[in-house]
């Protein structure tokens, strides 16, 4: 490596994250070693509930900071990872909400194993019910891109009583014979492993159910929390960026066109980074525009994203396309995980929000 190619990949634990990356991209598994790396470097621990050993921040801005950190630089190894752990987090963030003590004390006995937990909210119709009968509580119905099914040990799924709003339950994530993973067939992200779980018969009793209904979906933590994904999106474009100014040729570092488009790159991954790291501070805030923030910064994340793959293959040319180069796999993974749903309404919905007042707060413009 060349004294320019200066990249993420300093970070010891990005640079792992990425070697292990290439095996599991092409392996199409669940990527069990990258996971223990997080679990050993304590990030799998570090934004549990206190209760639970996780770290003692001095108030929630600190902590998302630190979260907006740790997202970032694990989706700057590999993005499948990076949605795995994102997932994790989310997870840490419900049971610090909503737990209760004993599951507080639960939660800190299987982390000290290194669980992992993910968070599984899509499903196809009609949904996963709690079904009451004779000899108990039990689950009907499935999840779908249910993400590390079969692989992490546990997770927090969305389900819907026979009346009432929808509540949360932990179920154990990782039994094989509940595993579909056949139909994850794609070019990007293949190690996040997002197939579907069956959860029809699953037993569930108290200590299982996580909150009260209608907590999942309180706001503004429901939609606010969207930040946190866009954190690992921008961890991806950065380290895109990076390996695309560690690729570029003498004669590209020398035109005055490709000095631009890798402008353009730069400014564009910025400008996202300055949007995402205002959505946390939000979110970790609540404030009332928390939620609307958090819409319009999935938008500047997707343009940006598309704008640097575009200029990326450009400047690096047919290089960026061949088997086994990082910037290859990043455009893979970005391609598929910049498709969340219904990206044009969410966009609606938050520039509805602006047109009725300015929600960036200090500052306003009208």
């Amino acid at each position: 490596m060349s004294e320019r190619m200066t990249t993420v990949l300093d970070d010891p634990l990005v640079a792992a994250l990425a070697k292990l990356g290439e095996r599991y991209d092409a392996e199409r598994a669940h990527p069990a070693d990258s996971i223990a790396l997080l679990a050993e470097a304590g990030l799998l621990r570090r934004f549990a509930p206190v209760e639970s050993g996780g770290e003692a921040f001095a108030d929630a801005n600190a902590r998302h900071r630190a979260m907006f950190d740790a997202l970032r630089r694990v989706g700057r190894g590999d993005l499948s990872v990076g949605r795995l752990f994102e997932g994790h987090v989310n997870a840490m963030a419900l049971f610090g909400w909503y737990a209760t003590a004993s599951q507080k004390d639960w939660l800190r006995r299987v982390l000290d194993h290194g669980a992992a937990f993910g968070v599984w909210a899509t499903e196809p119709a009609p949904g996963v019910a709690l079904i009451e009968n004779l000899g108990g509580r039990t689950l009907q119905g499935a999840k779908s891109f249910a993400s590390g099914a079969g692989g992490i040990a546990y997770a927090i799924v969305t389900i819907q009583p026979d009346s009432g709003d929808r509540r949360l339950a932990i179920v154990g994530a990782d039994d094989p014979d509940r595993t579909d993973a056949s139909g994850w067939r794609v070019r990007g992200m293949r190690a996040s492993m997002s197939g579907a779980y069956d959860l029809n018969g699953y037993p569930i009793d108290e200590d299982a159910l996580l909150g009260q209904p209608g907590d999942y979906d309180r706001e503004p933590r429901f939609t606010a929390g969207a930040w946190r994904f866009t954190a690992v999106q921008l961890g991806g474009i950065e380290a895109l960026l990076a390996e695309t100014r560690a690729a570029l040729s003498g004669a590209a570092r020398a035109d005055p066109l490709a000095r631009a488009a890798f402008g353009h790159a730069v400014v564009a991954t910025r400008t996202a980074g300055l949007w995402v790291r205002e959505a946390a501070v939000r979110a970790a805030r609540e404030d009332a525009d928390a939620a609307a923030f958090a819409r319009m910064t999935r938008g500047v994340v997707e343009r940006a994203g598309l704008d640097v793959m575009e200029h990326a293959a450009r400047l690096v040319g047919t290089r960026s396309t061949f088997e086994g180069q990082r910037i290859d796999k990043i455009i893979r993974d970005l391609s598929l995980y910049l498709r969340q749903a219904g990206p044009d309404q969410v966009r609606d919905a938050a520039v509805r929000d602006w047109i009725d007042h300015d929600c960036w707060g200090e500052d306003r413009l009208w």
